[in-house]
C-alpha cells in the first residue's frame, strides 16, 4: 500500500521557519521524483519544489526566491522541505507527491500558517 505521509507543518510567525517532512512506503523509492506542491484556500495546486530521483536535479517555484530547500534521503524514504523566511503569503497546506512517469502519489497534506 502506498502512502505518503506528510508532517512539520504549523502556525509560525512571519519571517520564522519550518521543516516539512514526508516518509514514503509501499513503492520504489529511489525511482521517484519528489516533490512538494502547495494549495491555499481559493487557489490552484502549485509546485513548491522538485527533486529528481537521482538529485541531479531541482527545481522551485518562482516565489521560493531561495527561502526553501528541498532534499531527499533514499536510505530513510523521506523528503524534506526546509522553509526559512516564512511569509503570510506562504500560508497553504503543503502536499507531498511522488512522479515515476504515469505514476502519481500524493500525501494528505500538511497546514502551514505563517500569521503574527
Amino acid at each position: 500500500q502506498v502512502q505518503l505521509v506528510e508532517s512539520g507543518g504549523g502556525l509560525v510567525q512571519p519571517g520564522g521557519s519550518l521543516r516539512l517532512s514526508c516518509a514514503a512506503s509501499g513503492f520504489t523509492f529511489t525511482n521517484y521524483h519528489m516533490s512538494w506542491y502547495r494549495q491555499a484556500p481559493g487557489k490552484e495546486r502549485e509546485l513548491v519544489a522538485t527533486i529528481t530521483s537521482t538529485e541531479d536535479f531541482i527545481n522551485y517555484g518562482d516565489f521560493v526566491k531561495g527561502r526553501f530547500t528541498i532534499s531527499r534521503d533514499n536510505g530513510k524514504r523521506t523528503v524534506s522541505l526546509q522553509m526559512n523566511s516564512l511569509k503570510p503569503e506562504d500560508t497553504a497546506v503543503y502536499y507531498c507527491n511522488a512522479n515515476e512517469m504515469w505514476r502519481d502519489y500524493w500525501g494528505q497534506g500538511t497546514q502551514v500558517t505563517v500569521s503574527s
